[in-house]
């Protein structure tokens, strides 16, 4: 059903810019080109996984790669590099998938959960607080070096932005040529009900800022750092 006012609106902007209104239905959209779907189509896992990690560490990404195996082994290290006491871990159902089950419960010094029984005020509470979060990311776009992350009530918007150091772990297999194929993979996750979400984030990297003295500045609100590891076992 058309909105009378969002009709009203834009039969006033028309009108004060002198033109007759342009209706969709009678100009639908046309493409120039295919380069959303066909930039990178040709690329193997490994062209992509060799690129996602130049671009990657071209937004002052640290870029690891694991198996299954050795992961639990790199994010020990990881915590100990960054002197992370205060960790927080988001509540899903993938820890088994990447071998990080008994990490998981080896964990028992300052370590919390952004969980689906806690308020948002409490989740976000807890993120403030850590210095470290280790979470898992759905796509890594290989062309910008981005993780895309749906909000989910385990692992909400806050999970990401509000830790001081953040790692995401990101299987091989899910890294895509850019941001086109994510969006249709989101779309049929969203239409079958496989996936609900109020958001999906695309997230390229540490915040950057250039704005005083044009002298670039990485980390000024955010994570300090960002780690992307991928495992390519997966």
């Amino acid at each position: 059903m058309t909105n009378p006012n969002r009709e009203i609106f834009l039969d006033r902007i028309a009108t004060k810019a002198g033109r007759r209104r342009h209706q969709l239905k009678n100009h639908p959209f046309v493409p120039i080109n295919d380069l959303p779907e066909t930039t990178l189509s040709g690329k193997s896992q490994d062209e992509l996984l060799e690129l996602t990690q130049k671009n990657s560490e071209a937004v002052h990404v640290t870029f690891k790669k694991s198996s299954r195996s050795s992961l639990p082994v790199l994010l020990n290290n990881y915590l100990a590099s960054k002197k992370i006491k205060h960790l927080i871990l988001p509540t899903c159902n993938k820890w088994d998938t990447f071998n990080l089950s008994d990490w998981k419960h080896q964990l028992v010094d300052s370590v919390e959960f952004w969980t689906p029984e806690s308020s948002r005020k409490e989740n976000l509470a807890k993120a403030n607080a850590a210095d470290g979060a280790i979470g898992f990311a759905d796509y890594l776009l290989a062309e910008s070096g981005t993780i895309t992350v749906a909000t989910t009530p385990g692992q909400g918007r806050g999970f990401h932005f509000l830790p001081t150091h953040y790692l995401s772990i990101i299987p091989k297999s899910r890294i895509l040529s850019r941001s086109r194929q994510a969006m249709h993979k989101y779309e049929a996750e969203l239409a079958s009900g496989k996936l609900k979400t109020s958001n999906i984030n695309f997230i390229t990297g540490p915040s950057n800022s250039g704005d005083i003295e044009m002298v670039l500045v990485v980390g000024v609100h955010g994570p300090l750092d960002m780690t992307y590891v991928v495992v390519e076992d997966l």
